[in-house]
């Protein structure tokens, strides 16, 4: 098994910036987008912050509520977004703010929309319940050929990483984390009939004190690269890969200074394939954010890969297809 230490590729300037972030993601020209979920503990707004890699410059844009996720679409500068309890399209030219999906999880109170994946056109989509106690929150399909909005389950806490495979029979495994529960899953995605179903754990974290948070594939389709929230006090957090037919633990990237790791990414950088992480402040008393001074930043390692994988763009609805990028193994 390898370990490979990450360093700092970006610290966000401010404390607004560096209290939740999560959802890296390639964009065209050496950039990549990120949100922040929450601007600080009492905070009800978020943003979605676009990274210059070369120039190591941040674009922030404030958002008019709490995004859980938000990935670019074929549109120039309009990110598919998870806010609140609505789905739409931010554009970040205008600030305009456009939903095409409202009331989401309205059976229950108190939750929002966390984490998503993009597969074949449609969302894949969980929500969080904020006291983060009660089995409530759903697990969504937004399907793109009707756009119809499907429940698929509504028994999580925290809806966090997400991974979709097609299985050499057509069949779809859908990769879920809640993470209170410390258990990466596997279950049967059928997106026709709107259903998942033979859940399975491929991983149980339950004898840890860490939280599984985000989640990628690795290009080959073989293995999951996991983040892990460390509640407590490490001197550095992880990133974990495991093997999906062994739940083998395969390689660890670490953040020095920084335990709370929130979600991985895969992009290109200095001519390499290299993960990038996010880290959060959340929940950290000032005490532990002086033992841990890295908390909040961007981190980056290295990696054996040759592609970045899956990091498909959102289609528009209504817009023409063939505009976006593939959704398999994109190249380095």
């Amino acid at each position: 098994m390898q370990t490979i230490e990450t360093e700092v590729l970006f610290r966000p300037d401010s404390a607004a910036l560096r209290f939740l972030p999560e959802g890296p993601y390639t964009l065209p020209d050496g950039r990549m987008s990120w949100v922040g979920i929450q601007h600080g503990g009492d905070s009800t707004t978020g943003s979605i912050n676009v990274l210059n890699l070369s120039a190591g410059t941040n674009e922030s844009f404030s958002l008019p509520g709490r995004p859980g996720f938000a990935f670019p679409t074929d549109q120039p500068g309009v990110f598919v977004t998870g806010l609140e309890r609505s789905v739409g399209l931010f554009d970040t030219r205008s600030a305009r703010w456009n939903p095409f999906v409202v009331d989401v999880d309205s059976t229950v109170s108190n939750t929002i929309i966390n984490d998503a994946v993009v597969f074949d056109g449609n969302l894949i989509f969980g929500c969080k319940e904020l006291e983060f106690k009660t089995k409530k929150a759903g697990l969504y399909l937004w399907r793109r050929r009707d756009q119809a909005l499907i429940q698929l389950r509504n028994d999580q806490i925290c809806s966090n990483g997400k991974a979709v495979v097609q299985d050499k029979d057509g069949s779809l495994t859908l990769f879920d984390i809640d993470s209170p529960s410390k258990q990466i899953i596997r279950c049967r995605l059928d997106i026709e009939a709107g259903t998942v179903s033979d859940i399975s754990v491929v991983v149980d974290l339950t004898s840890e004190d860490v939280f599984p948070d985000g989640m990628i594939l690795t290009p080959d389709h073989e293995s999951l690269i996991v983040a892990m929230y460390d509640p407590g006090n490490p001197k550095a957090g992880a990133a974990r890969q495991y093997g999906i037919a062994t739940g083998r633990l395969e390689a660890i990237w670490t953040c020095p200074g920084s335990p709370r790791v929130t979600c991985p990414q895969l992009l290109k950088h200095q001519g390499r394939v290299r993960l990038v992480l996010t880290t959060a402040v959340e929940h950290m008393l000032p005490e532990q954010q002086a033992h841990h001074p890295n908390a909040g930043c961007l981190f980056i390692g290295d990696t054996a890969f040759s592609a970045i994988g899956d990091q498909p763009v959102f289609q528009v609805p209504g817009t023409t297809p063939g505009n976006s990028r593939s959704g398999r193994d994109l190249e380095a």
